[in-house]
């Protein structure tokens, strides 16, 4: 069995990529919208409840544990893998490819406050984003857009806009998702943006990574698809958000 967690429903995104290489897995989802979000949350408060999760997942048959949340990745993976006896897949930071894929040489990286702080961000921008500019910003109310179901519309356009035209005024013409919640804005993001601008989700690379592991572990089972969906708080919006996918 899979396990995936995110800080509410923004991790179905990463889902969304799994399922496509993977559609013969056992499947459980936890959903942490009660402590929702992560971003301006301290470590060791999102370390916490990435224990509590994990061990319930653990107890419910998960063999490996997918940490579908950049922030909640940068805060407790590390602690997650000293401490459990079972694989785990994060986040990784996408500079690498959107550094690559610039055009005007401005990359603008949208993500929260506790992911652009961590020091995995820091490194790996440091490493790959020597020739481009990087702008940054956060998706302010972004996550909570998505948490409500409210990913188009004008409400969606007015939050989107406010740290999406800094990102584009500044030149940016490719723009890193650095949140699993912020792909669900895709279509507002591209309406505010333009076609020109691409952006960059790490999903579908997570995705590849998680099967690779799955395979050199020997956990591929096919044993038929299920999915098992859990959350802290409210359940509506992940099982309608579920349903779309």
């Amino acid at each position: 069995m899979i396990g995936i967690f995110d800080s509410g429903v923004g991790g179905l995104s990463v889902f969304r990529e799994i399922l496509k290489l993977l559609p013969e897995e056992r499947y459980i989802y936890w959903s942490d919208n009660a402590h929702c979000p992560y971003g301006e949350k301290t470590r060791e408060y999102i370390i916490d409840r990435a224990r509590e999760i994990t061990s319930f997942m653990i107890g419910q048959g998960a063999e490996i544990i997918v940490v579908a949340c950049n922030t909640a990745t940068a805060a407790a993976i590390s602690t997650l893998r000293e401490e459990f006896d079972i694989p785990f897949i994060g986040m990784e930071p996408a500079v690498k490819p959107a550094a690559q894929a610039t055009r005007s040489g401005v990359v603008g990286v949208l993500a929260t406050a506790g992911t652009l702080k961590a020091t995995k961000y820091i490194d790996t921008r440091a490493k790959w984003a020597q020739d481009v500019r990087i702008e940054e910003h956060i998706g302010q109310g972004f996550v909570e857009l998505v948490e409500s179901g409210k990913v188009t519309g004008e409400e969606a356009e007015a939050v989107v806009e406010r740290s999406i035209r800094p990102l584009i005024e500044a030149g940016a013409d490719t723009i890193v998702l650095g949140c699993t919640h912020y792909p669900f804005l895709s279509e507002t993001i591209r309406k505010i943006a333009g076609d020109s601008v691409t952006l960059i989700d790490p999903a579908p690379a997570v995705a590849r990574h998680l099967e690779e592991v799955m395979k050199e572990k020997g956990l591929i089972h096919k044993n038929g698809f299920s999915m098992s969906l859990h959350s802290s708080g409210s359940i509506s919006t992940l099982e309608k958000l579920y349903k779309t996918l």
